[in-house]
């Protein structure tokens, strides 16, 4: 024991008077210090590559211990209102219906159900020298090995290839796994370097035996490797994993990009993008669809792409505080690419509502799930704030985020396809009749008698709404004989929302303009 522990201690005072001579970027020492008592394992790992004299695997090693203070995996635990642990598991289930029934009956009895985080096992505590060493040597024999791979530099690699995670999901040697499996790429793909028929191959084989389920939903952690060969099944944020294991562990430039919310429907989604040599995304998703075969089935405001490294100019480098900022926006490991899937614009706002001397940021909102959700957020200098590459052709509410609840900073607004905002601000004096026949966008028909077809629930109750600094009813009308309901004395250039009662508010919201309801 004496001898190990004088070992150590020579082995510390040569890795520190090294370190004199040949100083490690802020990052990495901060991280160093973050890391306790698994500091050796990350000095263990710089002292290897010092010694071998690689410097490019020396920057990668940086690259992954620099931005490595956030990374790590998320343990939550099931709770009651009363705060007591309830034991589900969505395999317990035979589908998605048979879950959510389960689940609803449960809340019936014990209160509304939500996941809290228990742990956060971080990586700088946990991560061993042996796993980071062979990680870092794997993906550079991919990336100088493959052929395909040769065209991206050394800045795409370390954003695309190098990273030994992908969100959230436990710690494991996906890298091996997969460098071994696809093998017989190299004799397949050896006279081509089109990336995007070489991820096909990949994607192919991973749809012949991985599967989405959105029974996952509802399954709180990130699935790793481990769990995913077991289940062979999983939600779009674990495809997107797989792929992104997949494929760069064979030198292909994979990522992730998602919408936090999307703007004309409910939920959110997580989608793959191969990075060609040109620089540009192809969406594909891993496990389903194909680079080439796969377009976004709804309306996107924004478009963010998941990052290994962290970037100084995201709001939580301003605020600090992530309790001040909405969820999606509080990371420091994204950056903005909406430019590279949708037409933009930036919009350019005077912010109406008063705002609290300690508010410096403003939002933009979508409305998602019977919500307004920041998406974006820009600083407020003089009561004007300026939102960077907007998608068209959409709805938005400005708004600040004060006491973690969205308050709405002025009215509503389409910001059209030609770039021009136009405000929705109701007009109570010039009424209009409304002629309403769904609660959503639908393929309208016209019947016989030229009337169009009403999607609305015969019998069934409908509440209307329209936004005014909140929304305001102008009441409840029951569907009789499938005809269209209709409102008279609504307020004219306004934004309304027709809700079924008893719904979960996944109606959408609309305008109403030359007797159509025009959806957003």
């Amino acid at each position: 024991m004496k001898a190990i522990v004088i070992i150590s201690v020579l082995f510390s005072f040569a890795f520190f008077t090294r370190c004199a001579q040949h100083p490690y970027p802020e990052e990495v020492r901060q991280a160093l210090e973050l890391a306790g008592p698994n500091r050796g394992e990350l000095e263990k790992t710089l002292e290897h590559y010092r010694q071998t004299g690689d410097s490019l695997k020396l920057k990668a090693a940086f690259y992954l211990i620099g931005n490595m203070s956030d990374k790590g995996y998320f343990i939550y635990t099931l709770k009651d209102t009363a705060g007591n642990e309830v034991a589900f598991n969505v395999l317990d289930y035979p589908d998605y219906r048979t879950m959510v029934a389960a689940w609803d009956s449960i809340a019936a009895i014990r209160g509304e159900l939500d996941f809290e985080k228990k742990e956060f096992i971080k990586d700088l505590h946990v991560i061993k020298s042996e796993f980071l060493i062979r990680n870092i040597d794997l993906a550079f024999e991919a990336w100088q090995k493959k052929p395909w791979a040769r065209f991206l530099t050394f800045e795409q690699f370390c954003r695309y290839i190098l990273p030994y995670r992908g969100s959230n999901e436990p710690l494991e040697d996906w890298r091996s796994y997969f460098y071994e499996k696809y093998q017989w790429l190299d004799s397949a793909f050896a006279s081509s370097n089109d990336v995007a028929q070489i991820a096909a191959a990949i994607n192919n084989d991973l749809k012949s035996w991985f599967k989405f389920d959105d029974r996952f939903y509802r399954h709180p952690t990130d699935q790793g490797l481990k769990e995913m060969l077991r289940n062979k099944m999983g939600r779009c944020e674990d495809m997107a994993n797989l792929a992104i294991f997949a494929m760069r562990a064979n030198g292909l430039a994979v990522t992730s990009d998602y919408t936090p919310y999307w703007a004309d429907a409910a939920n959110n989604h997580a989608w793959n993008a191969l990075i060609d040599p040109s620089g540009r995304a192809i969406p594909f998703m891993g496990g389903l669809f194909n680079p080439g075969a796969y377009s976004l089935p709804n309306r996107i405001a924004k478009v963010y792409r998941k990052t290994f490294e962290h970037h100084q100019e995201n709001l939580i480098f301003k605020v600090k505080n992530r309790r001040k900022i909405p969820r999606w926006l509080a990371g420091k490991s994204y950056i903005d690419v909406t430019t590279q899937y949708v037409p933009t614009a930036n919009v350019e706002l005077t912010l109406e509502k008063e705002r609290p001397d300690s508010v410096r940021f403003a939002y933009l909102c979508v409305f998602n799930s019977g919500e307004w959700k920041a998406i974006h957020w820009a600083e407020i200098k003089e009561d004007r704030a300026v939102f960077t590459d907007m998608g068209k052709d959409l709805a938005y509410l400005p708004a600040y985020y004060l006491d973690q609840t969205i308050v709405p900073a002025g009215p509503p607004f389409i910001l059209q396809k030609s770039g021009n905002i136009l405000k929705l601000i109701p007009d109570t004096a010039s009424t209009a009749t409304l002629k309403l026949i769904s609660t959503m966008k639908r393929i309208t028909t016209q019947a016989t008698d030229s009337k169009k077809k009403s999607f609305l629930e015969n019998g069934a109750a409908y509440e209307l709404f329209f936004w005014d600094g909140d929304w305001q009813s102008l009441g409840t009308k029951e569907v009789r004989q499938n005809q269209p309901l209709v409102f008279e004395k609504a307020p004219s250039n306004a934004l309304y929302w027709l809700v079924k009662k008893g719904s979960k508010k996944y109606e959408r919201i609309f305008i109403y303009m030359d007797g159509e309801q025009v959806w957003y």
